[in-house]
């Protein structure tokens, strides 16, 4: 299956490789948008009752109107069914998350100036947070862990999870991971009327403030919909990983490092950047012969042949190409990955070394795995404490720093054409 190759000596390299990356992010459909506004617009103005008839008609399960809960659907029995193996393998994990986002709470701080005056600023959490959890081929306990966990670790107290249960099934994996991470309400509900009832209420399900995690094209769509009347985390495209190499590695362990992305979705995207032709071909034979022994296949493969590319380049012109990718993974697996990584600046998490595969850090490194993709790394982060906080600004000012800046303040209050805030400064100046 051949895959797309490119030479960064070539004189169209950058206009040729930009137009590939364009190839699979474009917006999502008009028909979906206006699926998933209809969906919103009907949770928004019937509640519970909305919910409930969608969450019949895509899923088959029967909810109450009031609870949006199903009968024999119990998140703490569904937990009990998870087993022993993998719930030791979640908590092992759920340890790490919670060790590495406690180092990430920032702290309050105040100083005063040279005017007298005491400024800074104080961290709150939010009060209520909404995690939603797919269902179907993105059904992982991982990212419940990864989505709720920092959202403890910034101190909020109501998390509630929608996640969907086709035809009644919630994954016991899905359950202990929630139970594990300290989820306070849960909801067998998915899809835009999910999004719809965290934004919004329905039954008892109250609105909360913000809503993160996952989800297909009408999750996203709902999401983008329910924003500014909550927060939200950021829109999720499909995976991606780019992995610098030099011809120092085996090259059967860079082909399983493309394909542990290719393999999420058909749309996810796999780029590898190679020194030498010769080590590369030598990747894409192994990527090939590992294909085939994929239960993941399907989508791995389509991934494969619409979305992955090879770049053969010198690595001191790798950064910069990693950099025009923006990439949500990056590894870096040279014999000198840090002379890279110092001018990555775009890119969601970086592994460097040879013993660092993207795939520990989807669970047991304790970073978070939720990043930016679709080039949207150029200007965001990946889920952190910090988007479970809200930062507040302190303003004390006595007598004598009012009067150190009234003039000013009032000088520009006029110049705006805005009289009552100039007034709000004479008034104190015995000028009112």
């Amino acid at each position: 299956m051949t895959v797309r190759w490119f030479d960064s000596t070539a004189e169209t390299f950058a206009e040729d490789f930009t137009a590939f990356l364009k190839l699979r992010r474009a917006q999502g459909s008009a028909d979906v948008f206006e699926a998933a506004s209809k969906i919103v617009r009907d949770v928004r103005a019937h509640g519970g009752a909305a919910v409930a008839e969608y969450t019949l008609r895509f899923d088959k399960v029967v909810v109450d109107p009031d609870t949006l809960q199903a009968e024999g659907m119990d998140l703490l029995e569904a937990a009990e069914r998870c087993p022993v193996p993998v719930r030791e393998a979640l908590d092992f994990a759920a340890g790490r998350i919670e060790a590495y986002h406690a180092t990430q709470r920032p702290a309050d701080h105040t100083f005063t100036d040279a005017a007298g005056l005491e400024l800074g600023w104080r961290w709150t959490p939010i009060d209520a947070v909404g995690l939603y959890v797919p269902g179907g081929r993105a059904s992982y306990p991982s990212s419940v862990l990864m989505n709720a966990i920092p959202a403890r670790a910034a101190g909020v107290k109501r998390l509630v999870m929608v996640a969907p249960a086709p035809g009644g099934e919630l994954n016991p994996a899905v359950a202990f991971a929630a139970v594990r991470a300290g989820v306070t309400e849960f909801y067998p509900v998915g899809g835009a009327q999910a999004v719809a009832a965290l934004a919004y209420g329905a039954g008892v399900l109250g609105a909360v403030d913000k809503i993160v995690g996952p989800g297909n094209a009408y999750v996203a769509a709902a999401k983008r919909i329910v924003f500014g009347d909550v927060g939200i985390d950021t829109i999720a495209g499909p995976s991606e990983i780019t992995v610098v190499a030099d011809a120092g590695n085996d090259p059967a362990w860079i082909a399983a490092d493309l394909l542990s992305q290719a393999e999420h979705d058909p749309m996810a995207q796999a780029i590898l950047l190679a020194d030498s032709e010769d080590f590369a071909l030598k990747v894409m034979a192994a990527a090939e012969a590992q294909l085939k022994q994929l239960a993941t296949s399907t989508a791995a493969q389509a991934a494969w042949r619409d979305f992955a590319a090879v770049v053969i380049c010198p690595l001191e012109e790798a950064a910069g190409i990693v950099n025009l990718i923006a990439p949500e993974h990056v590894e870096i697996a040279t014999s000198e990955p840090d002379t890279i990584a110092r001018d990555v600046r775009h890119a969601g998490a970086i592994f460097l070394g040879r013993w660092a595969p993207e795939a520990l850090g989807d669970y047991v490194t304790g970073s978070n795995h939720v990043l930016p993709t679709s080039g949207a790394a150029r200007f965001a982060s990946g889920l952190s404490v910090l988007d479970f906080l809200k930062r507040t600004s302190i303003q004390r000012i006595p007598q004598q720093g009012f009067q150190a800046l009234a003039d000013a303040a009032e000088t520009l209050a006029r110049s705006e054409g805005l009289p009552a805030h100039a007034l709000s400064i004479s008034v104190r100046r015995g000028g009112g």
